[in-house]
This record gives structure tokens, sequence and C-alpha cells, in this order.
């Protein structure tokens, strides 16, 4: 049996109703199909939930919540990350699904999860816990390169000896050690090519970006180039191993114009630019660039108490040219999350922006909806930050984190979804996880 286990609504404060419901058990004494073989769930289609706060008879634990992806339940199994890490927050799974690093800011951990087991992954080649690694400082950004092992985290407070504080750290999953620490002053945020051979970091107040050649790690003193000429850069997206598209923050990040800089490994100098309202994060969809952004003093207009707004532009990816007419009107506040649902629903997420929060009104928080199809905006009424998105392949559903809670929307309506088997569908909840959720990622391949 899985249980949906009752989440508590801030909104409503008051409990959710214990829900049992039935579903197969895999036969005992019988070799398990391989879709499920050894996962402590049994479940086929699986999103992990990172959780610090979940409850237990000792106390609250952190934990990872493992939910049913395809009928939005929560498994009674969780993945336990007590003495591993104290604050799960920032979660990243390697591309062949088989590894989930699991970031703690008490601590600056990292912990390394066996997707297929639900457990701390053993070291490669031998029976032991791979140990968690401890970073010099804390980290927002951090990536795991396509061999699956090798994995990267921008700490722009590590200290370096004779030096501006500031490097990227490399790791091994596969035992559990830092390999190499790469000074880079202020490294913030960083993007690793399709190939894992290069990394773009972007630093704090800097209208630079410097390249890692990670080929040369190990083999040269001289890993890192830097190239002027940006105006603040804070990400980009790679079309290629060698090309990308560079996003400028501009005033955003006190700098002077914002916009979309193209950019190929080992050039000395940035292309062309377009410049545009705001650009400190974004994503690519076929030919479609999505550029989000709060430039400074944005007045939102009517229909909200919120004085400043965010700003999302479209751009055409071959021509650079933006199509939209004026800026489209989001929440304010760091955009650094976005994911395209089903049915052309764009989900926009972004920490410290204006809550809203009025008695029998206007409740918003930060974030956003957009309608690809017919430029709507649409602010679901939750306040915090929206720390984790995440599509459900195959499905008309998107889960988020926001706020510390977990809901599921449904992209067919842009409101909360509300499960079929829920007691409590009059009250609209949807949060099925008690505790704090922070990030949500799916582990799985679609499911036919």
């Amino acid at each position: 049996m899985f249980f949906r286990i009752p989440g508590l609504k801030k909104a409503f404060g008051s409990a959710i109703v214990l829900m049992v419901l039935s579903v197969a058990i895999v036969a005992c004494g019988g070799r398990k199909p391989a879709a499920v073989q050894h996962k402590l769930s049994g479940l086929k289609y699986r999103a992990f939930v990172s959780n610090p706060l979940f409850p237990s008879g000792v106390g609250n634990v952190p934990v990872i919540n493992i939910v049913n992806a395809l009928q939005d339940m929560v498994s009674p199994s969780t993945v336990s990350l007590l003495g591993q890490a104290s604050q799960p927050s920032i979660m990243v799974v390697s591309p062949d699904l088989s590894r989930t690093m699991v970031f703690s800011p008490i601590g600056n951990t990292i912990s390394v999860v066996d997707n297929r087991t639900e457990t701390i992954a053993p070291v490669i080649g031998g029976t032991t816990s791979v140990p968690t690694i401890t970073l010099p400082a804390l980290s927002e950004s951090m990536f795991i390169a396509n061999d699956n092992v090798s994995a990267y985290a921008a700490v722009p407070a590590a200290p370096v000896t004779g030096q501006s504080p500031g490097a990227v750290i490399a790791m091994n999953l596969g035992t559990g050690g830092i390999t190499a620490t790469i000074p880079v002053p202020a490294a913030h945020f960083i993007v690793g090519s399709p190939d894992g051979n290069h990394i773009l970091v972007f630093s704090d107040n800097s209208n630079a970006l410097t390249v890692i050649d990670t080929a040369l790690l190990g083999i040269s003193n001289q890993v890192t180039t830097t190239v002027a000429g940006f105006d603040r850069p804070a990400w980009a997206i790679f079309t290629d191993n060698v090309n990308a598209y560079v996003f400028n923050c501009g005033p955003e990040c006190g700098g002077s114009v914002a916009g979309v800089t193209t950019f190929s490994i080992g050039s000395s100098a940035p292309g062309p630019t377009t410049p545009l309202s705001g650009a400190s994060y974004g994503l690519l969809n076929g030919s479609t660039l999505y550029v989000a952004g709060t430039p400074p003093h944005t007045a939102c207009g009517p229909g909200t108490a919120a004085k400043t707004c965010g700003t999302l532009n479209i751009v055409d990816a071959s021509s650079l040219a933006r199509t939209n007419s004026s800026p489209f009107l989001i929440t304010d506040g760091y955009h650094d999350r976005m994911q395209m649902g089903a049915n052309g629903q764009l989900f926009i997420g972004a920490h410290s922006c204006t809550n809203v929060n009025i008695s029998g009104g206007e409740v918003r928080g930060c974030l956003t909806i957009f309608n690809t199809t017919n430029s709507q905006v649409v602010v679901p009424p939750q306040n915090g930050d929206a720390t984790g998105i995440q599509p459900i392949t195959g499905r008309t559903v998107v889960y988020v984190c926001v706020g510390g809670t977990f809901q599921i929307y449904d992209t067919t309506t842009d409101k909360l979804f509300v499960p079929p088997f829920s007691i409590n569908n009059t009250l609209g909840i949807t949060d099925v996880i008690v505790g704090q959720s922070y990030d949500v990622k799916l582990v799985d391949p679609p499911t036919e």
C-alpha cells in the first residue's frame, strides 16, 4: 500500500486527513520487473522532493520524499539523509538518471543518492557509502557532467590563497572527493557544455565570463580563459558543444544594458547582442528563447497591489530578434527557474520577490505561469520563493515547490490540480508532503 501523506496548507490552517490507497505489490519469491528492481518504494515513475523537516518519531528529520508521478501520491518510503544533509535543498540529477546530488546549505555539504536503490550511493567498486562532500562555502549553482560522475559547483566565497575569494569546485561522485579547485573570483553561476568539455562561469559584479576547459584539469595549470565585453553576464544556454546564448543581467545586477548575446567557445569576444528589458535567466524551446529579468523600478500597472514587477521577453533564436512588441509583466525578484509544461504553459520562478497577502483579496509570490499560446500571464495565489519546478512528462501537470509547500498545477487550467481521490477537493488543497518542500526532480524516464 501507498499512503497519500497529509499536507498542511498554511493558507487554510487545517490538517488534511490521511488517505490510504491500495496499489499492486510485487509478489514475493519471483524476480522483480526491471523497472522497479531494488526500489524501496516500488514505483515506476518517480519524483524526488527534498524535505529538511519531515516529521518522524524522533522529531523533524531530513529526507527526500518519493512521489508517484503517475498518481500524485507520496510513498511511505523516503530516502533518509539523517547524518548526511541537515537541510536538503537544491538537487541535481545525473544525465543517465542514476544519481541525485543533494546540497545542504547547513554545512555546505553534498550527498549522493543512488536513484535505483533510493539510498545513499555506494562508492564505485566498493561496498561503503559515498561520503558527503564538503564545499568551502555556500553554492547556488552546480551540475553533473555527461559522464554521470564528474560534478561541479560554483562557490563565490571559496577562500583562495593569494587571490580574491571564489572558485569552481570539481568533484567525483563515485568516490565522494573533491578533485580540483579552480580559482575564479566571485564565481556564482556555472553552465556546462553538453559534452562536458567546457564550463561557462559567471561572477558577481563582472562584465566578463570565464571558460574552464575541463580536459586540462590535472594536466595544465592554465585551465581558464576570461572573455570580456559582456554586461553583467549571469547565465547561458548552450545550443551545441560550442555555441551558447549568454544572458546579460544588465541594470538588475549593477550593469548598463540587459540582453542576450551569442558566444562561441574559443572566441576572444562576444557576438551580437539583442537588448532586452531584463535578462537574468531563460529557456530555449525549439527556436524560441524566453528571457526573464527584473529591471529596476518596473511598475506593475493595475490589477495588483505589487509596486514592482519583472519582465518576460520572447526572442527568435535564429535571428535574435525580439518578437513581442513590449515586455510581458511577471513577478519581480531574481529569476532563476524556468520550465515548459504541457499545453505551452511556461512556469517561471524567482526568489526575493514582492509578496502580496491581502486578507480576502490578492495573494501572490514568486511564481508566474505564462501561456505561450495566448500570451496570458497568471500569478498563482501563493506566497514565497519558487524553489523547484518540474513538469511531469507525458501528463498535463507540473510539480512546484513554492513558499516551502509542494503543489501540483494543471496546465489545462493554470490552477492547482486536485487529484480525483482527494477527500479535500473542495478546499483546493494539493500539497501532499508534510514538512518543507524545497526542490523537485523527476528521476525516471517517461513511462509508455
